[in-house]
C-alpha cells in the first residue's frame, strides 16, 4: 500500500509518526546521535538515546529541538528524512503529504525551518498546526463548535495553555516548563539533599516510576543509584513519591500561574464554558500521578486526564489528514 499521508508530532522529547488507518507507527525519542569526525549519523531516536551520557569524546547525540522548536536545523533534517524513510520503506515512489505539529507561539521563521526541514527530508507538501489545536482534537475535544475548550498540554519541553472555539485558539500561552525542566529539577533535588549525581535518564526513570504532583499519605519508593560527590565511588539510595513532589513543586506552580493567566484574558462566556465542562490534560505529563487533582485544586476547576494523553497530538494529525476540508482554518500552509 502506498503511503500518502503523514501526521507527524515534533516533540522536544519525543517525535511520533500517525498513518492514517494505521495509527501511531512510529514512538521513539527526539534524538540523533554523531560521529564528530566525519559529521555522519549513527542513531537516530530510542538507539541514540541509549548513548546519551555514554559516548566517547568522538560521537555527539543531541537533542535537535530545544522548546519545540528547531535548535539545529541539519540534525533535524536528518531525523525527519529518518523517520519518513523509515515510514514509506523503499518502494513508496510518491512524496507525502505531510503535516506537523507545531508550538501555539511558533514564529514565521521558526515556520519555516520546520517546513523546509521536512520538505528537504522528503515531503511534497507541509503544513503545520499548532500543538494546542492538535491536543485538543486527539482528546476527542469538538474544536469547530461554539463553545469554550481549555487544553493544558504538557509535553518534553514546553507547556502549553490554551482556549479553543470554533475551530481557533482564542487565549494562549506557552511556557518553557514541561517535563525535561522536571527532570532538572529531580536532578538537582538529588544533588543537593544527598549529595548524589544523577543523569538525566535516570531522573526520568524516578519520575515516571514514582513521580507525584502532589504529597500522598501513601508514598511510594524507588532506588536511585548514581555517584557520591565526595568520594566519586557510585553509591544507591532510597526516594520516594513526596520526595518527587517537593523537587517539581516550583515548576508546576508555574504551570498553574499560567493556566490562571490565561483564564484572566478569556472571555466571560468562554470561561462558564470551561468551568462547565472542566479542563482536559494532555500530552506526558498528563501520566504524571495527581496532575489532573493538582490542577484542579489550584484552579478550582474540574480537570481530567485525557485518554492516552502521550498519543494526543499524533491522534490530532491523523484526525486532519482524514478531514482536512473541516479543518483548514487550523493549518498554516507551506505557501
Amino acid at each position: 500500500m502506498f503511503i500518502k499521508k503523514i501526521g507527524i508530532d515534533l516533540g522536544t522529547t519525543n517525535t511520533l509518526v500517525f498513518i492514517p488507518n494505521k495509527g501511531v507507527v512510529i514512538f521513539e525519542p527526539t534524538i540523533v546521535a554523531y560521529d564528530l569526525n566525519d559529521n555522519k549519523v549513527l542513531a537516530v531516536g530510542r538507539e541514540a538515546k541509549e548513548m546519551l551520557g555514554r559516548t566517547p569524546h568522538d560521537i555527539g547525540a543531541y537533542r535537535p529541538l530545544k522548546d519545540g522548536v528547531i535548535a539545529d536545523y541539519k540534525t533535524t533534517r536528518a531525523m525527519l528524512k529518518y523517520f519518513i524513510s523509515k515510514v514509506l520503506g523503499s518502494f513508496n515512489v510518491l512524496k507525502p503529504v505531510v503535516i506537523i505539529s507545531g508550538p501555539a507561539g511558533i514564529t514565521s521563521t521558526e515556520r519555516r525551518a520546520v517546513i523546509n526541514a521536512a520538505m528537504d527530508a522528503g515531503a511534497r507538501e507541509v503544513y503545520l498546526v499548532r500543538e494546542p489545536i492538535l491536543a485538543a482534537l486527539g482528546a476527542g475535544i469538538p474544536i469547530n463548535s461554539a463553545s469554550g475548550h481549555l487544553i493544558v498540554n504538557i509535553g518534553g519541553g514546553t507547556s502549553e495553555v490554551a482556549v479553543i472555539s470554533l475551530g481557533g485558539i482564542v487565549s494562549w500561552a506557552s511556557l518553557r516548563v514541561a517535563g525535561n525542566k522536571f527532570d532538572e529539577a529531580i536532578i538537582e533535588y538529588v544533588k543537593k539533599k544527598y549529595n548524589l549525581a544523577i543523569g538525566e535518564q535516570t531522573a526520568e526513570k524516578i519520575k515516571m516510576e514514582i513521580g507525584s504532583a502532589m504529597p500522598q499519605k501513601n508514598k511510594t519508593e524507588a532506588e536511585v543509584r548514581g555517584r557520591d560527590l565526595d568520594s566519586g565511588l557510585p553509591k544507591s539510595i532510597i526516594m520516594n513519591s513526596n520526595e518527587i513532589a517537593e523537587a517539581i513543586s516550583g515548576h508546576l506552580e508555574e504551570i498553574s500561574e499560567t493556566i490562571r493567566n490565561v483564564f484572566l484574558n478569556t472571555p466571560p462566556e468562554l470561561a462558564a464554558d470551561i468551568i462547565e465542562k472542566g479542563i482536559v490534560i494532555s500530552g506526558g505529563g498528563g501520566l504524571l500521578k495527581n496532575i489532573d487533582e493538582y490542577i484542579s485544586k489550584v484552579t478550582g476547576v474540574n480537570a481530567y486526564i485525557a485518554e492516552d494523553p502521550l498519543y494526543c497530538v499524533a491522534k490530532g494529525t491523523g484526525i486532519i489528514l482524514e478531514h482536512v476540508d473541516m479543518y483548514k482554518r487550523a493549518m498554516m500552509s507551506k505557501k
